[in-house]
């Protein structure tokens, strides 16, 4: 029996992206549909939502014939005051792609700037407001208030969402409640805001409990998800253990305990289609793992994109925001051992202002060793994966991360934090891994100068040991981190919940 799940998200490729959290949403209709699922993805109409959504359907050739539109599902006259339609589409514009649902509310999501904040990055006051309409209208769906339209299950991802499981758990649309998965993306987001908003969210009075949403004096949405959901799910199995302690877990350890063997850590996958060195369009010299001789031309280009100096020496990249959670204080420490020995850096990413500047400083120090691109470009992001030798992620912590992953797929050998997803997907070129060609890269333990430094200084041994690294590449290549494996987890995990909570 096909299982109707809804999945509700915040941002999903390809209609809008700042983060890994839209690589999931984007993939997982695919992942789990061979495995009996039929996922349904609900996104907010922000301003590129809507017009990705109109771009699927025609202009009419006649100038007098009316444009079609997105098919209106749905039509609240409000919903805490704002008035909003559900459109239909689908997620990859194919006319029989995975179902995409856009809640189309002006009022709160046709605003200049990113799905959060306005255009100088600064947070939009009434988020909390924002995203408990989404979640509202979500419950709204999943219980049935489109007619002919049924799901079994919700799938909440992150703060954003957290609310919708709260609202089928204490005020479901005709009172019928399905059952709920909630995803941590990244615990250090939680979606705190104060206690007024929940008088204005339309939650019943019991809501408003340590086992509902009230988290330190206001609404916690995320934890409100988390208390409400049937099974919780975090994208890597080492990091649903590292967030039931108190320096992962953020004030939520205690929580996550308390739900036991209804936590689960699920490793994300990548897309094998968009990263595969074989057919990428973006990179100048496709390659396989029995054919890395190739890649060379990947390098000597990357090299003279980012104006560095062309030798035989390793070649190491970043992708990565700019922030202390990723390491790059760190890692503006250790730039100068870097070029020292020998080595070279080409990094992409934006974020803080001071790490910029420090980041920036170590280039002007090493010119022709260090370079940056201040931004975020996604071609570009595919041929510092196909160029690179080695790719570092010092993340202080992880849930999961997707770089190392396109790292493995690309023969780019990572250079990673013994955390999260890090720890899960990289096999540390110890002694008997190499021995046994299981190596895929290096892992450190502490994120501090000294550790990452010696991790630089092993990266490079390594790499002059040209047998050993062409292994590690390989080991990496050949690795299966698709959504094969995860989606039909997922899928089993939806079953489980479906049949443990379906009415008797």
């Amino acid at each position: 029996m096909t299982l109707r799940v809804l999945s509700l998200a915040s941002e999903a490729v390809p209609f809008i992206k700042t983060g890994g959290l839209a690589d999931v949403a984007g993939a997982l209709p695919a992942a789990v549909a061979p495995h009996g699922v039929a996922m349904t993805t609900m996104l907010p109409g922000y301003p590129g939502v809507l017009a990705r959504l109109s771009a699927q359907y025609p202009v009419p050739k006649s100038k007098r014939a009316k444009a079609a539109g997105p098919k209106v599902l749905h039509e609240w006259e409000a919903i805490f005051g704002h008035r909003a339609r559900l459109l239909a589409g689908t997620l990859d514009g194919a006319v029989d792609g995975a179902p995409v649902l856009v809640l189309d509310c002006p009022a709160l999501f046709d605003r200049p700037g990113g799905p959060y904040g306005n255009e100088a990055g600064q947070d939009w006051p009434d988020n909390g407001l924002r995203f408990a309409v989404f979640a509202r209208a979500a419950a709204d769906v999943a219980g049935g208030i489109v007619e002919g339209m049924e799901f079994d299950l919700l799938h909440a991802h992150d703060w954003q969402s957290g609310l919708a499981p709260a609202y089928l758990k204490f005020a479901p649309y005709g009172g019928r409640s399905v059952p709920s998965v909630m995803t941590i993306h990244n615990m250090a987001f939680q979606g705190h805001f104060p206690a007024a908003l929940f008088h204005q969210i339309g939650l019943p009075p019991q809501a408003w409990a340590v086992n509902g949403v009230e988290y330190h004096g206001g609404v916690g949405m995320l934890k409100a998800g988390l208390e409400a959901a049937h099974a919780i799910t975090t994208v890597s199995p080492t990091y649903a253990l590292e967030i039931r302690e108190p320096h992962f877990g953020m004030g939520l350890e205690g929580l996550i305990r308390s739900r036991g063997a209804q936590v689960h850590g699920i490793v994300n996958g990548i897309d094998p289609v968009e990263w595969n060195p074989a057919t990428d369009p973006a990179i100048k010299s496709q390659f396989t793992a029995r054919s890395l001789a190739k890649r060379q031309a990947n390098k000597r280009a990357l090299e003279k994109e980012f104006s560095l100096e062309s030798d035989d020496g390793p070649l190491f990249i970043v992708v990565s925001r700019l922030t202390w959670q990723k390491g790059m204080d760190v890692l503006a420490g250790c730039l100068d051992h870097l070029a020292g020995l020998g080595g070279r850096l080409a990094l992409l990413g934006s974020g803080d202002a001071g790490l910029v500047g420090e980041l920036s400083a170590a280039a002007a120090r090493h010119p022709g060793r260090i370079a940056l691109r201040i931004g975020y470009d996604e071609a570009l992001s595919h041929r510092m994966q196909a160029g690179g030798d080695a790719i570092l992620v010092p993340s202080r912590f992880e849930p999961c991360g997707l770089t190392q992953l396109y790292g493995l797929a690309y023969g780019c050998v990572p250079v990673v934090a013994r955390t999260g997803g890090l720890a899960d997907t990289v096999v540390d070129a110890n002694l008997a891994a190499v021995k046994a060609g299981a190596a895929t890269g290096v892992q450190f333990a502490e994120v501090d100068h000294d550790a990452l430094c010696e991790a630089i200084t092993r990266t490079i041994s390594l790499y002059h040991k040209q047998d050993v690294w062409r292994a590690m590449q390989k080991a990496g290549m050949l690795s299966d981190f698709t959504w094969t494996q995860s989606g039909g987890t997922y899928a089993a995990l939806y079953r489980s919940i479906a049949l443990e909570n379906s009415p008797a």
